[in-house]
């Protein structure tokens, strides 16, 4: 029979765990609206330019103030001085190419790919999301259980995992290399 002081330790970890994969989301997903909005800016910004240089009298640009920004619309300058914490940006996952490590990938995908070498190892067959969220320990619902899933689905996409059954992940044979191992 577990303690008492066990499990609660238990709950507290996953707790933890929880607690920091939210904020690593929650970064990330500050991080792409900060950009996002730069991208926007810029775009509008130079919009609204060709649209005052296409509609000056007699075509002539020089009489266009270059420093005329239109309502709305947010510089360069006040993005930057945004009270928004800037967060690096989420790194995208890289086609796979020979030679490129597993190294190339954030921590995330390395643990998909380590975890999924490791049961090729142990000579077991493919591994479901489900079976990933308990190898890391993760409560398995459909929020964390999906979230891998997307993880493994853009790594399928990029080269690095193969499914050969819906929902069943291993090591794309590119990936692998010729004896199986990466």
């Amino acid at each position: 029979m577990p303690s008492v002081v066990g499990l609660l330790e238990q709950h507290e970890v996953a707790s933890r765990r929880r607690v920091d994969a939210l904020r690593e989301e929650a970064d990330r997903i500050q991080a792409e609206l900060v950009v996002a909005e730069r991208e926007w800016s810029e775009w509008k910004i130079a919009r609204e330019r060709v649209g005052a240089v296409l509609s000056a009298p007699g075509g002539d640009s020089a009489d266009v103030v270059a420093t005329d920004v239109p309502e709305g619309v947010v510089t360069g300058a006040e993005v930057e001085a945004s009270p928004h914490p800037v967060v690096k940006a989420r790194p995208q996952v890289p086609v796979w190419r020979k030679g490129l490590a597993g190294t190339a990938l954030s921590v995330d995908y390395q643990r998909i790919l380590a975890a999924i070498e490791d049961r090729i190892r142990l000579g077991q067959g493919p591994l479901t999301c489900q079976d990933l969220a308990t190898a890391f320990g993760m409560d398995v619902v459909p929020a964390k259980v999906e979230g891998l899933r997307s993880k493994a689905k853009r790594l399928v996409a990029r080269g690095w995992l193969a499914e050969p059954a819906p929902g069943r992940f291993t090591l794309a044979r590119s990936a692998s290399g010729p004896d199986g191992g990466s």
